[in-house]
């Protein structure tokens, strides 16, 4: 399911929001087209630098940031920006600007290394050479962050041609699950995930945000909107 709307109105322009959309979208559109592959090969992360069972275009510590701001498709920057600009308005909105992008870089951080402990922990070394990259590990974070801050949100998403509301806790708690059987799954392939997909990097951004995000609200740190405000109105 694709989310077309949270319902949730932002108090505030999400700067650093679409400031992250527009730069996505930028390294895709300049960097990335011209010459995708080699793009991908050089600026990706790859598990196996970590352990130095490789030699990496690029240093470990440099690229699992570069690698955040690539995609091997337009789909696949597509639906990661549809994600990012539905759910991160709202979690830029309780965090603040400059929190939030800290928040975004270490889910992404946490994401990429959740998946790289993984990959080197029980996968194969072919595993550990394929390059790790997307935006998505990041974006499970704010998904996590969003799944707390705002329980009663409407989202609307498709369901076969229908366009349905379903609450927040349903539609992030299934994708959740989602991810998390698949990452489990992967591991009963021959080689690991076979999908090309670094669910674990979901589930180790989306677990992050939730803890996170949890120990801030409990901290009183952020600050999110009512939750009988802004529900139901377009987004």
């Amino acid at each position: 399911m694709l989310p077309l709307s949270d319902g949730v109105r932002p108090r505030r322009f999400p700067v650093v929001n679409t400031l992250l959309i527009a730069t996505n979208l930028a390294v895709f559109t300049f960097y990335e087209l011209p010459s995708l592959n080699a793009a991908i090969v050089h600026s990706s992360f790859y598990p196996c630098a970590v352990d130095n069972a490789c030699r990496a275009p690029q240093p470990w510590g440099v690229s699992w940031v570069e690698a955040m701001f690539l995609h091997a498709s337009w789909d696949h920057i597509l639906g990661n920006m549809l994600f990012l600009f539905i759910f991160g308005k709202n979690v830029e909105d309780a965090y603040g600007s400059l929190p939030y992008l800290a928040f975004y870089f270490a889910g992404g951080f946490v994401a990429m290394v959740t998946q790289t402990a993984m990959t080197l922990w029980l996968g194969t070394a072919a595993d550990a050479r394929v390059p790790n990259l997307g935006a998505s590990g990041a974006i499970a974070a704010v998904l996590g962050a969003f799944i707390l801050l705002y329980p009663k949100a409407r989202i609307l998403t498709i369901v076969l041609v229908f366009p349905v509301r379903v609450s927040a806790w349903v539609f992030l708690g299934l994708w959740f699950l989602y991810q998390l059987i698949a990452a489990n799954f992967g591991l009963l392939a021959p080689s690991g995930d076979q999908s090309g997909t670094a669910f674990f990097a979901h589930v180790g951004g989306f677990t992050f945000g939730v803890l996170v995000t949890w120990a801030f609200l409990a901290a009183g740190r952020i600050a999110p909107q009512q939750q009988d405000q802004g529900l139901g109105l377009p987004s």
